[in-house]
């Protein structure tokens, strides 16, 4: 238990610092001992609660013409992306995605050094949506989708509002669909009420943490995140076979 309040601290403290990747730090400490079946529904549980709670701080930069495309892209991915956690052996796809956000992580990293306004293009919303479903699905990770919104908005309290709103659709439309397929247990039901005081303690600091940084740290982190969020995908599966 003590490796599952760890991970629901640490991670959540990101997710307070940057508005993502706590499903990576999350599903990372915890894929040694603990198959993704078992770990990714316990942080949905988690997940959810915290995206209405920074979706609330940040209601006034969520752009809705941003996120309505992006909701219904993602739903749409979510649908494959649920079945194959159920029912395949997804390593190569892990590490696929691993590596394509890794590379996005890299070109945004540079963007910083070189700034150049973020365009949003439809093929690319189309396809970071489909594929940010899928691997969502999957592993209720968003880092895809990260990427994308860092792109088109302009500072991190716009980024978390709207990573967040989307999140708070996707979470609704996952734990039912979770529960029909038999991957949301009463195991990780009672793991998410246990690991709740964790959770908060982790958000809470991390928030505050946000706040006292400089904006172009916390934008410098989130990027540094997704392409630890990206390696790790890698390593892990790497490691794993």
């Amino acid at each position: 238990m003590f490796w599952w309040i760890f991970a629901a601290l640490l991670a959540f403290f990101i997710k307070g610092l940057c508005g993502f990747a706590n499903t990576l730090v999350f599903s990372t400490i915890l894929s040694f001992g603990s198959s993704n079946i078992n770990i990714t529904p316990v942080e949905l549980l988690l997940g959810f609660p915290t995206n209405l709670i920074l979706a609330w701080k940040e209601r006034k930069s969520i752009r809705w013409n941003l996120c309505l495309p992006l909701i219904a892209l993602i739903l749409a991915g979510n649908i494959p992306g649920i079945f194959l956690l159920k029912n395949t052996d997804s390593r190569s796809v892990k590490i696929f995605f691993g590596l394509v956000i890794v590379g996005i992580g890299a070109e945004m990293l540079l963007r910083e050094v070189h700034p150049a306004k973020g365009k949003e293009s439809r093929l690319v919303l189309i396809l970071i949506g489909v594929f940010s479903g899928i691997l969502s699905g999957m592993y209720g990770i968003g880092a895809m989708l990260a990427a994308y919104v860092s792109r088109v908005t302009k500072d991190s309290h716009s980024f978390k509002a709207n990573m967040c709103a989307v999140f708070i659709a996707e979470n609704l439309f996952r734990i039912p669909m979770y529960i029909a397929t038999g991957i949301l247990t009463p195991f990780a039901f009672r793991q998410a009420v246990l690991l709740f005081p964790a959770m908060l303690i982790g958000l809470l600091a991390g928030m505050k943490s946000s706040s006292l940084l400089d904006e172009k740290i916390v934008k410098k982190l989130v990027v540094v995140m997704l392409i630890l969020s990206g390696a790790s995908l890698v390593i892990s599966e790497v490691l794993a076979g």
